[in-house]
């Protein structure tokens, strides 16, 4: 073998093994692809996704599904670059920068009680919002879920007390008492009122800066509602709070005598607030594909997803804009009577 040959050949065969060591080389990048579908009117694990007690219910049949996605990838383990080239060329999924799903200063582990905590907190507002629209009264209350280690709350804020105030002032919700522990300056006390098994109790906590400078005492909050009977629901690991206009659907159609669904497999998404709106979410491609593997032909869509729904609905999936939970309620009914508009999404 010539000179020439030979260095070729070696050229080869290492540009092919670096090659083939870069391909497994972690890259900042996460896989989305379709996650479990399941139906609120149904099972998780023989168990009702949806179970109502102290209130009469009424059957139901067909299906009212919430979508989720699953990842692949993240700070503690990331894809190689191998499985992203391979996401890229599937229609099926998606690859985004690690980032989108992972903030900088968020481990996944946080991530994941953060998605916990979401998904709690989206049960119980899609209880209010189903209420709301029945209208059934209930109260309201702010509770603490969490503390962070070796932050100011740590040890003396626990869970479950029920935050009344602030300073004095009484508070009703989260972004209360968020935006009043802000209006101090780093380094300042803060009076926390509670209710601790029934008892009034204040704990002053002194503000420290946190990651983006903005004072904070290290308390995980969530909204926490008293309802005139109980509503459980059980979904097993799915997080994140955009089930929620389909637990909604779940409660309402098992409290009202009739069938929401017509028999029909209907699927959606969308987070909701306890007034009935309905906000936008994340990996609505991947959500219509698990759905319509999962037999649905009408896919309920948040207002805001609708021009990206438009461009990547599968073939033989319906497209429903929902806005409000009213306004779903009313685009079921006129698609199970044929009587009314059913809005439909539009690019």
């Amino acid at each position: 073998m010539s000179r020439r040959a030979l260095t070729l050949l070696l050229a080869g065969f290492l540009v092919l093994a670096f090659g083939v060591v870069g391909a497994f080389r972690p890259v900042p990048y996460v896989v989305l692809s379709p996650g479990p579908t399941e139906n609120t009117l149904g099972e998780v694990e023989k168990k009702p996704v949806i179970s109502i007690t102290g209130r009469q219910t009424y059957p139901t049949s067909g299906a009212l599904s919430l979508v989720t996605v699953a990842y692949q990838g993240g700070p503690a383990a990331q894809i190689d670059l191998l499985t992203a080239l391979r996401g890229w060329i599937d229609p099926d999924v998606a690859v985004v920068p690690q980032e989108t799903i992972f903030a900088p200063d968020r481990s996944a582990k946080e991530v994941e009680e953060e998605n916990t905590v979401e998904m709690t907190n989206s049960q119980d507002s899609a209880t209010a919002a189903a209420l709301h629209e029945l209208k059934i009264p209930y109260s309201i209350v702010v509770s603490v879920n969490s503390t962070e280690k070796g932050k100011p709350a740590d040890g003396k804020l626990l869970k479950d007390d029920e935050i009344v105030s602030i300073d004095g002032k009484e508070t009703k919700d989260v972004e209360a008492v968020g935006a009043a522990v802000k209006a101090h300056k780093s380094g300042e006390e803060v009076v926390f009122g509670v209710l601790r098994g029934g008892k009034k109790a204040e704990v002053p906590l002194r503000t420290v800066a946190g990651s983006q400078g903005q004072p904070q005492v290290g308390v995980l909050m969530q909204t926490k509602y008293k309802f005139p009977f109980d509503v459980d629901i059980n979904v097993g690991d799915v997080g994140g709070p955009s089930a929620g206009l389909m637990f909604s659907l779940g409660i309402l159609d098992k409290l009202t005598p009739g069938e929401l669904t017509g028999g029909k497999k209907i699927a959606g998404t969308g987070t909701i607030e306890p007034t009935g709106e309905v906000g936008p979410i994340g990996g609505i491609q991947q959500k219509m594909i698990g759905a319509r593997k999962a037999g649905a032909t009408v896919f309920l869509t948040p207002a805001d997803n609708c021009a990206e729904a438009v461009k990547a609905a599968p073939d033989g999936m319906r497209l429903v804009r929902a806005d409000t939970l009213h306004g779903a309620v009313q685009a079921l009914d006129a698609l199970r009577t044929g009587k009314g508009d059913v809005p439909a999404c539009s690019s």
